[in-house]
């Protein structure tokens, strides 16, 4: 996916299409990449934006899932938004629900949830992160996906390069830190706006129990399961992720119904 990366003032993002927005938080590990052919599709029938979540660039005091959450405030603040349905993988997800709770938007319409954290989610092991041992790094990122074939030598380097980096290792332990005490769990049914989620059968990190106790917790949601799928189906299963994703927006009238 080659989309150009623009820029607004502090913000890094892209912006394809035209129509309601669907806004993308990515996860820990997360880049443009996990949502590539999910922008590829809907960029043809709404504005899809991907703002670069600065992760691993914040000062340590904010390096937190409120912190990310008020980063994505401002942003949806400075470009504008306005009908943004919100979908995150992951930490984005968990973003996306920290956001909503604290800031009571009456912009978002809906929120799209695949593999979310905010109530449950199994980290990478006591010893995570190992540095300097790429083999290490490679098993722990096939054990996000069904087909461990998914873990390709560039993502592998991707999360070996940051695993290697000691400061950006002290905020990823920050941001998973934050990530367990951040328990939503209380607070879920205070978002009223519709809700998908979408989870893989397969998913070591926040398993089908996970899914459907959100499917309990949020009062107006519906489930969905992907089989032979593990924490990221946008990106192992984009054709199904995508059809199930368009026809909750297509019911939500975010998407003309005659698109198939």
């Amino acid at each position: 996916m080659e989309y150009e990366i623009k820029q607004h003032d502090k913000f890094r993002y892209i912006e394809e299409g035209e129509g309601q927005t669907l806004v993308l938080l990515h996860g820990l590990f997360g880049a443009l990449s996990n949502f590539g052919p999910l922008v590829d599709f809907f960029k043809n029938h709404m504005k899809v934006v991907v703002p670069m979540l600065p992760l691993l660039e914040m000062d340590i005091l904010n390096t937190s899932v409120s912190g990310l959450a008020k980063y994505v405030n401002k942003f949806i603040d400075a470009r504008g938004y306005k009908d943004v349905h919100l979908l995150g993988n992951s930490l984005g997800g968990h973003v996306g629900l920290v956001y909503l709770l604290r800031n009571e938007p009456q912009l978002v319409k809906t929120v799209i949830l695949t593999g979310s954290s905010g109530l449950f989610e199994n980290g990478m092991g006591d010893s995570y992160p190992k540095r300097g041992d790429r083999e290490y790094i490679r098993k722990k990122t096939e054990y996000t996906f069904y087909d461990p074939a998914m873990a390709t030598d560039e993502l592998v380097d991707e999360v070996f390069e940051i695993t290697n980096n000691r400061l950006k290792v002290i905020k990823i332990i920050a941001l998973a830190k934050s990530a367990i005490r951040n328990n939503l769990g209380e607070e879920l049914n205070r978002i009223s706006i519709p809700v998908l989620l979408i989870w893989g059968k397969n998913d070591n990190v926040t398993p089908p129990f996970v899914a459907e106790e959100f499917k309990k917790l949020l009062p107006n949601s519906e489930l969905h399961f992907i089989d032979h799928c593990g924490h990221a189906p946008m990106m192992e299963v984009p054709e199904e992720f995508n059809k199930i994703l368009l026809n909750f927006l297509q019911r939500q009238g975010a998407i003309a119904t005659k698109v198939s």
